[in-house]
């Protein structure tokens, strides 16, 4: 296997750490893109890999994405992230989450974890038992903190309004047709925000029974998960996994919009080229699903209420209209003429 600065996801790193801990079982990895602008930040995903070396990857992707959102929302946080192999039948235990905040606390600060995918605030609790570097705990009071995906799908909600206005000229989510890719805690959120103003909705999920329900519940139709990207539709929202925005599957899309929460949904960057040649509006997923970090960061600095997370989550569709400007102007996809702008904001432009 090569050495990881050799992966092409590498860019400059500034750490990356390898965790094992025989007892547990851990076995987990730390990607730290930068720290420029703060303590490099970002969640904890738990899921199995059927190559370790994707893991990796995994990571690098992820925390570079970090990097880019914290920056974009104005926070004075770098990207990292970490990421711990999920084995097959290994249960995810105390003693493994106590390894994993032994293993952050070992950083001193550099890198600060919350919940990401296959992780809850009950996880959060057991690695704060072993690290002070950890947020995303229960709420306290007034004070924010808590699960941050309802925040999440507020800011892609708010995104997706700002394209629906950006591409189709109305300013309500009423009567536009989206279909809507993975409704877990996010896109079920998002489903629910746009129910609520009248669109018109298609929702899919691997898991069919999830789906099924939402859809009933919000008199939606439902669409195969491997259907869902070829549904003829005014905005794709992606709300699952990454890297599903390539070459193929942006040939077959019959949408003038894609915006959703999902991290990393362009699989290389000439896929954001070939979304704007085609002429479809895309939302920076960095900085779109900004929303839970911006909570999450706003409960470990110790700053704002819940007043002021919502304030800042309502700056996101000003950020994105921003970046469509400047795409028009330039003729330059939306997709680079976000990473110019994180870029220049960690120091890297």
């Amino acid at each position: 296997m090569s050495a990881v600065w050799d992966f092409a996801d590498f860019d400059d790193h500034e750490h990356v750490h390898m965790f094992r801990d025989r007892a547990s079982g851990l076995t987990a990895v730390v990607a730290v893109h930068s720290t420029h602008l703060g303590p490099g930040a970002g969640g904890v995903r738990y899921w199995r890999y059927p190559d370790k070396a994707d893991a990796i990857v995994d990571a690098l992707r992820l925390s570079r994405g970090m990097s880019y959102k914290n920056a974009m929302a104005g926070l004075p946080l770098g990207g990292g992230k970490g990421v711990i192999l999920a084995e097959e039948g290994q249960a995810k235990s105390p003693e493994l989450l106590a390894a994993f905040g032994r293993a952050v606390e070992s950083l001193g600060g550099a890198y600060v974890t919350a919940e990401d995918v296959g992780m809850s605030v009950a996880d959060m609790v057991e690695i704060a038992r072993a690290t002070r570097h950890v947020s995303g705990l229960p709420a306290a009071g007034d004070k924010v903190g808590g699960n941050p995906s309802p925040l999440t799908a507020l800011g892609v909600y708010l995104g997706i309004r700002a394209a629906i206005r950006e591409k189709l000229g109305v300013d309500s989510a009423s009567g536009v047709r989206v279909a809507v890719q993975g409704v877990g805690s996010v896109g079920a959120g998002v489903a629910r925000r746009l129910a609520a103003e009248g669109a018109v909705l298609t929702l899919a999920d691997v898991d069919l029974a999830r789906a099924k329900a939402l859809a009933e519940e919000l008199g939606a139709d439902l669409a195969d998960s491997a259907a869902i990207m070829e549904v003829e539709a005014d905005v794709l929202s992606p709300n699952a996994l990454g890297a599903i925005l390539t070459e193929e599957s942006i040939g077959k899309l019959k949408v003038s919009i894609v915006a959703g929460a999902a991290n990393n949904q362009l699989a290389t960057e000439a896929d954001g080229q070939r979304l704007h040649d085609r002429g479809i509006v895309y939302a920076p997923d960095y900085v779109i699903n900004a929303g839970g970090i911006i909570n999450v960061a706003l409960e470990y600095l110790g700053q704002g209420s819940h007043e002021e997370v919502e304030r800042r989550i309502g700056q996101i569709p000003g950020r994105l209209a921003d970046i469509w400007a400047e795409s028009r102007a330039s003729g330059t996809p939306a997709s680079d003429v976000a990473d110019r702008m994180a870029q220049a904001l960690i120091g890297r432009g």
